[in-house]
């Protein structure tokens, strides 16, 4: 079973990548029976088609890197030790869940869920790969260039009360605060990211996972981003299907902050 997908870009390369961790649905067939069948037949937290919102970027000569298994199986946006990203009293899911975002248990029985020795089989097995090759994506950019922006797509329910109990921002950009990427480029994404329709916060209620934490080291020229976006902005009310004509301003908006950024990446 293959990891994650690579689309290559069909133009001259620039650097950025954009990594897509959440949008997989596959299951290993050795742990598909583990989890308790209704729930895996709609794995509720899945970004869905957060990938199809960038299907622009190869024709602008960017790579994408897309994870094909769930994030119930391995999250690949956790801590390792699954230490907690936040301190806030929010519900924090771990590297290998064992619930979903309202606690409901994922695994059929207690004697299902990892062990300490599985939980480690699916680090090496699973999370570091993804790891290791956006590293190396990243390094070849910044071999050729220079410098490499990381760009982290993302996608969350309308309301999660575990998590908060408001309705969620339109959009979210996440930068740890500010310690994962240049001024510039944060300034830049904010403001390509509001020219449209919607609303966009800053490092809240989401600062930016561990993929943007780990990689954004901009004394290093590497730098990271995270978007979290509200899936109404692109699905239908209730967050199953694909609307193609909401999806349609989400996408004009990112194209323009991707291209945006491109822009400024030559001048930082």
């Amino acid at each position: 079973m293959d990891l994650f997908k690579i689309k290559e870009p069909n133009t001259p390369l620039v650097p950025i990548i954009i990594s897509v961790p959440h949008s997989g649905t596959n299951f290993p067939p050795e742990l598909k029976k583990h989890y308790k069948k209704r729930m895996r037949n709609f794995i509720d937290d899945t970004d869905w088609y957060v990938h199809k919102l960038y299907n622009f970027a190869s024709k602008h000569g960017i790579t994408i890197i897309k994870a094909n298994l769930s994030r119930w199986v391995i999250d690949l946006n956790r801590d390792p030790e699954s230490v907690p990203l936040y301190n806030d009293g929010r519900l924090i899911t771990t590297c290998t869940p064992t619930s979903d975002f309202y606690g409901n248990n994922i695994y059929k029985s207690k004697n299902m869920e990892p062990s300490s020795t599985e939980r480690q089989r699916r680090l090496d097995s699973y999370y570091w790969p993804y790891y290791k090759k956006i590293e190396a994506l990243l390094e070849e950019r910044k071999k050729q260039f220079g410098k490499v922006l990381l760009w982290d797509a993302h996608s969350i329910r309308h309301k999660v009360s575990t998590i908060q109990k408001n309705v969620f921002p339109d959009m979210i950009l996440g930068n740890n605060d500010e310690k994962t990427a240049h001024p510039e480029l944060i300034n830049t994404a904010l403001k390509s990211l509001k020219s449209g329709e919607f609303e966009v916060n800053h490092n809240a209620p989401f600062k930016g996972g561990h993929i943007t934490r780990y990689f954004g080291k901009p004394e290093n020229n590497i730098h990271a981003l995270q978007l979290e976006m509200n899936k109404i902005l692109y699905m239908d009310d209730n967050e199953l299907t694909y609307n193609k004509e909401r999806a349609a301003g989400v996408k004009n908006v990112l194209k323009k902050t991707i291209i945006d950024l491109i822009d400024i990446m030559n001048l930082i």
